[in-house]
């Protein structure tokens, strides 16, 4: 009877940085991958690492290939896969981990800067959706029971407020369905690799989210070509392994301009100029990178600078975004409190 073949959780970008490094030192420590592979069996403490490194020890021992006991795992995604397989070929399998621990470390770093940028004001603005949904639905009927006893009712827009607060009371049931779809379509966006695509579209479309987009696309791009181009190959071969890294569809677009006219003998760096990938400074620096024959560190400078300024822009944004929503919180609740109260004082002061 055939064995179930046993499938893994795919790994994060950081536990896959972690691993490239890993593997990265120990081939340049002179160690085997099957050696290596098997310390790192000796070292870890989680069963269901140890059952991972196992499946690929077992493949690595009947195949003799790193590449086939990497993909047998099922747990690396498919850039990685070609770019190992590049790198054993090439004898360059030491140089390309520890490119790929750079990369995927860049790429933990880039989703993690994306997750707060996010998280934060959707906590924020969750909370003042509550707090509201709280005020108009339980607090606003007591004061209305406040006017009644007092002999009158309320008036203008604490009227509204209040039949808002009715409206919303009768329709909880609608309400719920709604905020468990705007759940499902949180993780849905947030958690799957087809979500996060349609969202980097749809962020890509809109003026104000256009350019961190634009940014993070030219990150990864700048990050694989180093990958690539230190691996050996060639300004084609890269341009066309890259291009599966971008989710961005107009600089897709501008990828596949400069895969047409390299082809046609023209210099890379003029290309990435004319097609808009990148900057005057930018471009004049992949200029010299190629003239001096580094290429790959150029962009590897490159990714690093688009990592940086992104950090700076995320931060900011968060920055600007905590004391604006205190302070529309603060308007909105303080605009319905007075409509109410004002009138109440002047009831009173009646009496």
């Amino acid at each position: 009877m055939a064995q179930k073949k046993q499938t893994f959780t795919p790994l994060s970008n950081m536990e896959i940085s972690s691993f490239c490094s890993q593997m990265a030192m120990i081939l340049r420590s002179g160690i085997s991958s099957m050696e290596g592979l098997s310390l790192m069996m000796e070292e870890v403490q989680d069963s269901d690492e140890k059952k991972l490194l196992e499946c690929m020890y077992d493949r690595l021992q009947t195949t003799g290939s790193f590449y086939e006991a990497i993909s047998a795992a099922g747990v690396f995604p498919p850039y990685m896969l070609q770019m190992v397989q590049i790198g054993e070929i090439s004898g360059k399998t030491d140089d390309v981990m520890e490119a790929l621990s750079s990369h995927y470390e860049r790429e933990a770093s880039l989703a993690q800067a994306i997750k707060n940028a996010v998280t934060y004001p959707m906590i924020m603005i969750c909370m003042m959706v509550l707090v509201i949904l709280i005020l108009v639905t339980k607090v606003m009927p007591i004061f209305n029971q406040v006017f009644i006893q007092l002999g009158s009712e309320m008036t203008g827009f604490s009227k509204a407020v209040l039949d808002f607060g009715t409206s919303i009371s009768h329709s909880s049931i609608i309400l719920i369905d709604i905020l468990i779809l705007l759940v499902v379509a949180t993780l849905y966006f947030s958690r799957t690799k087809r979500g996060r695509a349609s969202f980097a579209r749809f962020a890509s479309r809109f003026i104000g989210t256009r350019a961190l987009s634009e940014k993070i696309a030219a990150c990864r791009f700048a990050s694989g070509m180093h990958l690539t181009l230190s691996s050996g190959m060639s300004p084609e071969e890269a341009l066309s392994l890259t291009e599966n890294l971008i989710d961005n569809e107009p600089f897709k677009k501008r990828l596949n301009a400069c895969k047409e006219k390299i082809t046609q003998g023209e210099e890379l760096s003029k290309i990435l100029l004319s097609t808009g990938v990148f900057s005057g400074l930018y471009a004049r620096m992949t200029s010299i990178g190629s003239r001096t024959g580094v290429l790959d560190e150029v962009m590897q400078d490159i990714a690093e600078r688009y990592q940086e300024d992104l950090d700076l822009k995320f931060t900011r944004i968060i920055s600007a975004l905590e004391p604006t929503l205190v302070i529309v919180l603060s308007v909105i609740v303080g605009v319905i409190l007075l409509s109410v109260m004002l009138p109440l004082v002047g009831l009173m002061s009646n009496l």
